[in-house]
């Protein structure tokens, strides 16, 4: 689709479009590389955008939710309860209460959540109330762009206070379903994320005598698997991942009979569907250097300006919003924002633009305007669309 045309329908820019038909071929590969007895759930921060999880409700086997709002916003698209995860280290008593209502599994993480479970008045709950524990295993996941176990770390439970808790939860007449291991995120290397789920797989046998591992119903690996965003990443090796897997889910079923077990993507999922559309207010020239200024930024798109945790600054792919013939020129493109940072490209090589053309950041389909300060210094939100069939 023309991309001015895209622009005009959804009232301008700064805007997000999400492609429909990239994340249902996304899925479709996932479900045809992966075991059929593997589920798949979505994990909604990535991208919760309304029509993003509407397109996918109907492809997923559920939902890992990290707020009451996610869940609300899954529940409305049709989700079933008992498929949708809540997890998050700071659920209050008020947030127990209406996951117990809407029927989810908790994912609990401290011992505190399950005392608070206790404490409740839960005469009028609708039925069992589910939870899982999430685990902070005693490994990190090499070459994760963010890495979530290991040492101290304030998400879940350490893994050597498991069959504790696991006896706590047993003893209080709450239904314990399994285990949530999320150990890292944004990585490439699919022999370093099949060897973190097999470790995770061993830790669950740890953790629960096996007289008790009937009564395991979830095994949620995590999910962790990357897209590429700069020019030396390799894209991830999902067939390879698919084969170890095969393995793997054969093994959990054969020691834990009625577990499901679950794959948790978000970025993997929506992260290459998605493309940011600023357009160009000014060109100037500093001291020998082209900026292009643009009517968004680092308040819409946080992570392509390296400042949602990136230990190094890296430039998106990013190009002009139409093929041009002709001269090229290396240009930095910035945002609106009274700040240094608000960097959304530096120093790359484009089709020489003129004010008006249309800039396009690629690779933009998670952790985009909701993972950035839409507030800071109050312009307006970036609009988003969701374009296919």
């Amino acid at each position: 689709m023309d991309l001015e045309r895209i622009v005009k329908r959804a009232g301008g820019t700064p805007l997000y479009v999400y492609d429909r038909d990239l994340i249902k071929e996304r899925v479709r590969k996932l479900r045809s590389e992966l075991p059929s007895d593997l589920e798949l759930h979505y994990a909604v921060k990535a991208n919760p955008m309304p029509a993003v999880v509407a397109c996918l409700a109907p492809l997923v086997d559920g939902f890992d939710v990290a707020s009451v709002g996610e869940m609300q916003s899954v529940l409305n698209f049709g989700a079933i309860p008992e498929n949708v995860s809540f997890a998050g280290p700071a659920k209050s008593k008020t947030n127990l209460l209406q996951a117990i209502a809407a029927g989810v599994t908790i994912h609990v993480e401290s011992f505190r959540e399950v005392d608070d479970l206790m404490d409740l008045d839960l005469s009028e709950s609708i039925g069992p109330i589910r939870v899982a524990i999430r685990v902070n295993p005693n490994f990190e996941q090499k070459g994760s762009g963010m890495k979530m176990s290991g040492g101290p770390k304030p998400f879940g439970v350490d893994a050597e206070r498991g069959p504790e808790l696991i006896a706590k939860i047993r003893a209080s007449g709450l239904q314990f379903k399994g285990f949530h291991f999320f150990v890292g995120s944004q990585n490439l290397n699919a022999s370093v994320v099949a060897e973190t789920q097999r470790k995770c797989l061993d830790l669950a046998r740890e953790l629960i005598e096996p007289a008790l591992r009937e009564e395991v119903t979830l095994l949620n690996l995590g999910g962790g698997i990357g897209i590429p965003y700069f020019d030396t990443d390799q894209p991830f090796d999902l067939p390879k991942l698919g084969h170890s897997m095969d393995r793997l889910v054969h093994t959990a079923k054969g020691e834990f009979p009625k577990a499901k077990v679950v794959l948790e993507l978000g970025r993997y999922m929506v992260g290459e569907a998605g493309r940011y559309i600023t357009r160009v207010i000014d060109k100037k020239v500093s001291r020998g250097k082209t900026y292009l200024v643009v009517d968004g930024g680092m308040n819409h798109h946080l992570a392509a300006t390296g400042n949602l945790g990136q230990l190094l600054r890296r430039n998106y792919p990013v190009s002009l919003g139409e093929k041009r013939e002709g001269a090229r020129e290396v240009v930095t493109v910035v945002g609106p924002l009274c700040t240094p940072l608000d960097v959304l490209a530096e120093d790359a090589e484009l089709a020489a633009a003129r004010v008006g053309d249309l800039i396009v950041i690629s690779q933009s389909g998670a952790y985009g305007p909701s993972a950035s300060p839409r507030d800071f210094l109050s312009h307006p939100p970036a609009r988003e669309v969701l374009v296919g069939f």
